[in-house]
Formats: structure tokens, C-alpha cells, sequence
């Protein structure tokens, strides 16, 4: 490919990339796309979809589908803006969240989609149980008792580290 045709691809890419930053979804938009594809369920099942859902966006699609933090609380990581929107309830509904499902790009909801497939049939137990056994909610804890307080923030890089380790393709 002559120089020109590759700057040239180089210059749209670019813009491509800059326009789906200009337009990142919220956690709401992903909360919102959840519901509407597994329908009601309990809030701490859709934190831990919503953790799970930024972390593997991390690894696969190497950006964040979200601007929003999560925090090492007892249960499990917890976004404290999302938590504040359904506070008090234990279970919510599609629809229950406001959110825009179509302000993910396709490969964020490539990556949703993904993470639903192998993480939705678990119960919200045993979603919190797993975060329990893995570096970047433990990390972020730093040693914390089991049921102590803490929001503590789950850093976007110790997720990109601890999943991405398990990627075939980790270190290429």
C-alpha cells in the first residue's frame, strides 16, 4: 500500500476512533441495554453485568464503554452513580434505568452481548462471589475484612491487567 493510501487510512481511522469517543455511552446506557435484553433482575446481578461488561471492554475492545468508576463495597464492585439511580430497590426492571441502549457502539455491544452470554446465567450470588476470589476487587480492598466498608476505586488499568491475563493472545 503506497504512503498516501496508508495516511490516508491512518487519517480516517482516526477520526472514526475520535467520533466514537466524542459519543462514549454512560453505565445507564449499558444498564439500559442489559434489561432490555435479560429482563428484570436484582440490582447487584446489574452492577456485577455492568463490571463485567467494562472490564472485558478493556481487554477486547482495549477502551472503556463507560466514563464511570466502580468501587470495592463488600458485595462485590459497585459504580456508585448507577447505585444511586436504583437505590432502595431489589430488583429492577427494563426500562427501569434511564439509559440510551443505542448510544453503545457495536463493539460495545458486541462485548455486552458477550459477557451476558457467559456471565447472565449466574445468580447475583455467585457474581459477587466471584468478584470476591479476583485481584481487582481484592487489590482495590487492600485487606479490608470480608462485609467491612470500603469504596475504594477498582482501577480501569487493574482490570485491563487482571482479565486480559486471560486472553490467548495477552502479551502479543
Amino acid at each position: 500500500m503506497p504512503f498516501v493510501h496508508r495516511y490516508e487510512y491512518h487519517k480516517t481511522k482516526c477520526y472514526q476512533l475520535a467520533k466514537e469517543s466524542e459519543k462514549m455511552a454512560t453505565i445507564f446506557d449499558v444498564a439500559s441495554y442489559i434489561l432490555s435484553k435479560q429482563g428484570t433482575m436484582t440490582t447487584m446481578k446489574l452492577e456485577k453485568l455492568c463490571y463485567y461488561s467494562q472490564a472485558w471492554s478493556l481487554v477486547w475492545d482495549e477502551r472503556p464503554l463507560f466514563n464511570e468508576e466502580f468501587q470495592a463495597w463488600a458485595n462485590g464492585p459497585v459504580c456508585p452513580k448507577l447505585y444511586h439511580e436504583h437505590k432502595g430497590l431489589f430488583r429492577i426492571e427494563k426500562g427501569g434505568i434511564p439509559g440510551d441502549p443505542d448510544a453503545i457502539n457495536k463493539d460495545g455491544k458486541e462485548t455486552i452481548d458477550a459477557v451476558l452470554k457467559h456471565y447472565a446465567p449466574m445468580s447475583a450470588y455467585q457474581l459477587s462471589e466471584l468478584t470476591h476470589h479476583e485481584s481487582p476487587w481484592l487489590d482495590a480492598r487492600g485487606g479490608l475484612k470480608e462485609g467491612e466498608r470500603c469504596n475504594a476505586v477498582i482501577t480501569n488499568s487493574a482490570m485491563a491487567e487482571y482479565y486480559g491475563s486471560f486472553t490467548d493472545n495477552h502479551g502479543a
